[in-house]
């Protein structure tokens, strides 16, 4: 029987999904249902003096409206930060109170103040324009380089300041810096984003009258943790009575992994009115209240020597909250940012100091790379500006400073099990046909356009789980991941896993996984997950860790349901057990021809009982059935690395940017099934090459959202896009058995780097910020032309 781990098997979920058979969040009704429309603040910064909900409450159709007030007089919890992060000076990360509707002030503009509950939605929103909310206006702090000198956001926290982190050695770095021959400096902007999965967020509620069960359905990336959140810190109910159900979800990229106010206000309100609830966001809400990702403000030097070695590497970052810290939000900018700054490089002293700051501006929290995208564009900038300045080709450069063995202790914190960096780049080199660039270049010069070629290497921390580390680090919980393997009588496999699926296709990977490990069918294992009372508890997915966390879970069980099998075997085929060897769905006795399927081992664990001659199969000790489950908690991070190489066009008349070539090649150790693999390195390069090109996130001086719609925040479009040339080098991770890296964040975490390395390459070495956009590029083809004039 051939192995399917490896082999480009059909998605699973594809029927379903195109011929419209998926079942979302706002695809479910129940009967009775109200609908919740949330008065939210048109203000950035103000204090609440009152709200009037009177005429909203005679107005037609409305059932209810519920404001700050009740909700604090029922103690029901607020919004929490998931990690505890402490300052260079020891002292505690200051986090304001986050409550689900805001009672005194409002902190950001679409912050919740109220929410009316009517018949239909129409007459919910008319009953939401019916609340009156008296508003003072304060001035509000929108720029995070400002916000330390700023008005103090949120009373007793100074300077706006969150935390004054720092990793690494100052005086260490201070001493390097000192033997260099040339510092190399660069002060980069990491543009905010909107996440804009394309299924806006939903929730729809149900309160059982009699068990007193709260049933939420919702989008979210991890219902346990989401569960456990309202549960533990809201007080919304009881674990035991409460039902956290994410069925299908149209994209999460680190927006769904946080428990929001309108879960946690209409799973109170449900009870509260004893009727089922449903609410659905309109885009602009979307815009307006996910949490946003990336905003940091960074300083970053690199010590060099002539010859291109790397000596020291230091940076200073502010990094934006917004207006409160979330679930990932403290983590991100600290230990998934800090530590892969100096990148795939030896270098031999560094450090990172991170000042969080809040804002009033949405929170920021978690997105596609958390962490990593920022620390990568930040040291592949610097590696860039080094080879120009040195004048060393920019791959050398790299490859000068690149480990030579594994595991590679890199200075600040992680030990890289696995890699072969110059492998990778050397492939890349070769596929980008490197060598024929300036041709290229010369061809297009020749058409009046300039064009540019950039590099980066990354690598990245991910498969976010082990306790020890993670727990020692801030986590308040800790991030293994369990399964279940339920073998049926018949022969039909259910494999359960706390892990959540929406986009990763994990009912496709996990049952080739199983598949392999059981020797049964693909088409006889269903998955289930994303339902709190069906699955088994798990901390979901983001950090890339499904496939190294959840999946090896699902390894472990099948691994159990084959130990007892081997047993059963051996007392139906009365053999020794360690007679047994399994071997492609069968048990066999290795000193004679005598096998079982394990379809009829399954069958006999459910017939434990004696008739007549038929003696029971179950060994003494054994119990019936053929059901298995499994913790795992991986000893290290996974680290997925790899280069990539862009070309661009420019047009100097219109600043318009093409990305003309596209070359990644990235080392995801054991690969699955190469076809996913694929689709998300595509879905990460269209992100990444969307932040370096379109897509920003603006605030006026007042913190009004200027881009609150597709009208004006500029989304990537397939045209947009070359055919990305995609290559693997592979080696194995040694963190888990199945040798398996993550791979959904990596396209989003080189490619912002590559493609700016190359726009700046066309423009000659001039500086410019993401987004490229076409006006600040015909700005900088203009100072380029003016320059080269005056050279002339």
């Amino acid at each position: 029987m051939p192995s399917l781990v490896g082999s480009r098997v059909e998605r699973k979920e594809d029927k379903r999904f195109l011929t419209g058979k998926g079942r979302y969040t706002a695809d479910i009704n129940i009967a009775n249902q109200t609908y919740a429309v949330f008065v939210r603040s048109p203000h950035a910064r103000a204090k609440i003096k009152k709200v009037d909900t009177s005429k909203a409450l005679k107005s037609s159709g409305v059932v209810s409206v519920l404001t700050g007030k009740e909700i604090a007089e029922d103690k029901i919890g607020g919004l929490i930060a998931g990690w505890a992060i402490r300052s260079e000076d020891g002292s505690e990360m200051k986090v304001p109170a986050n409550p689900p509707l805001a009672g005194e002030v409002a902190n950001f503009v679409g912050e919740p103040i109220a929410v009316v509950f009517a018949e239909t939605l129409d007459e919910a929103k008319a009953g939401a324009e019916k609340v009156e909310v008296d508003y003072k206006v304060l001035k509000a702090v929108v720029d995070p380089a400002e916000a330390m000198n700023s008005e103090a956001v949120h009373d007793g926290i100074d300077k706006n300041l969150c935390y004054d982190w720092l990793l690494g050695d100052r005086k260490a770095v201070d001493e390097a810096f000192a033997k260099a021959d040339k510092i190399i400096k660069v002060d980069l902007i990491n543009n905010r984003l909107v996440p804009n999965a394309m299924e806006p967020r939903a929730c729809v509620v149900d309160y059982n009258t009699a068990s007193e069960e709260i049933t939420l359905y919702t989008t979210s990336q991890n219902p346990h943790l989401s569960r456990l959140v309202m549960s533990a810190f809201g007080g919304v109910a009881p674990e035991n009575k409460l039902r956290v159900v994410a069925p299908d979800v149209g994209g999460g990229f680190g927006s769904k992994i946080n428990v929001y106010n309108e879960e946690i206000v209409c799973s109170w309100a449900s009870k509260k009115i004893e009727r089922p609830i449903k609410w659905v966001a309109e885009r602009t809400e979307s815009f307006l209240t996910d949490t946003h990702g990336r905003d940091h403000v960074t300083h970053a030097e690199l010590a060099v020597t002539n010859d291109g070695k790397f000596l020291g590497f230091k940076n200073e970052t502010i990094a934006n909250l917004g207006a409160y810290a979330r679930v990932f939000a403290t983590v991100t900018p600290t230990y998934l940012f800090g530590p892969c700054a100096t990148g795939v490089y030896v270098i031999p002293a560094a450090y990172s100091n991170v000042k969080a700051v809040y804002t009033n501006t949405a929170p920021v929290d978690a997105y596609r790379g958390a962490g990593r995208p920022e620390a990568t564009y930040t040291i592949e900038r610097l590696v860039e500006k080094a080879a120009m300045e040195l004048g060393i080709d920019k791959i050398e450069l790299r490859k000068r400073n690149f480990p030579s063995e594994f595991p590679f202790k890199q200075t600040l914190v992680h030990t890289v099990d696995s890699g072969d960096y110059v492998a990778g780049i050397e492939k890349a080199k070769e596929m980008a046909d490197y060598a024929g660039f300036e041709a290229r270049r010369k061809q297009s010069e020749a058409n009046g356009k300039l064009r540019g070629i950039g590099v980066s290497s990354y690598f990245e921390a991910c498969g976010i789980a082990p306790s020890a580390a993670v727990m020692s680090l801030g986590c308040g919980v800790g991030l293994w991941e369990s399964a279940e393997v339920r073998f049926n009588p018949t022969g039909q496999v259910s494999v359960f896993t706390g892990s959540h699926s929406h986009g990763q296709s994990h009912d496709t990977t996990f049952a080739q996984i199983a598949a392999d490990e059981l020797g049964v069918p693909m088409e006889n294992i269903d998955l289930v997950h994303g339902d709190t009372d069906k699955s088994t508890f798990g901390m979901g997915t983001y950090g890339s860790r499904s496939l190294a966390v959840g999946g090896i879970a699902i390894v472990n069980a099948c691994k159990k349901i084959v130990a007892k099998g081997k047993r059963v075997a051996a007392k139906m085929l009365e053999v020794s057990e360690e007679e047994i060897e399994f071997k492609d769905g069968e048990f066999v006795a290795l000193k004679s021809n005598k096998k079982k399927t394990i379809g009829e081992i399954a069958f006999a664990c459910y017939v434990p009982g004696q008739r007549d001659e038929m003696k029971s199969p179950i060994p003494e000790g054994d119990e019936p059935g053929l059901i298995e489950s499994a913790f795992y908690d991986p000893p290290n991070f996974s680290f997925p690395a790899g280069s990539h190489i862009c070309e661009v066009e420019i047009d100097p008349a219109t600043g318009n940017v093409k990305v003309e070539k596209y070359t990644a090649v990235d080392d995801f150790g054991r690969i699955v099934n190469p076809n996913i693999v694929e689709g998300q390195v595509h879905g990460g390069l269209a992100q990444g090459i969307g932040q370096a090109l379109y897509e920003n996130t603006m605030y006026d001086e007042t913190g009004q959202l200027m881009t609150a719609s597709y009208m004006d925040y500029t989304m990537p479009r397939a045209d947009n896009f070359p055919e990305f040339n995609l290559g693997f080098t592979c080696t194995h991770a040694t963190s888990n058995p199945l040798g398996v890296k993550g791979c959904g964040e990596a396209g989003a975490i080189a490619s912002p780097p590559t493609v700016m390395n190359a726009v700046i390459d066309a423009l000659g070495g001039q500086e410019i910020t993401m987004p490229a956009t076409p006006e600040k590029v015909w700005k900088a083809c203009k100072a380029l032309k003016k320059s080269n004039s005056k050279a002339a």
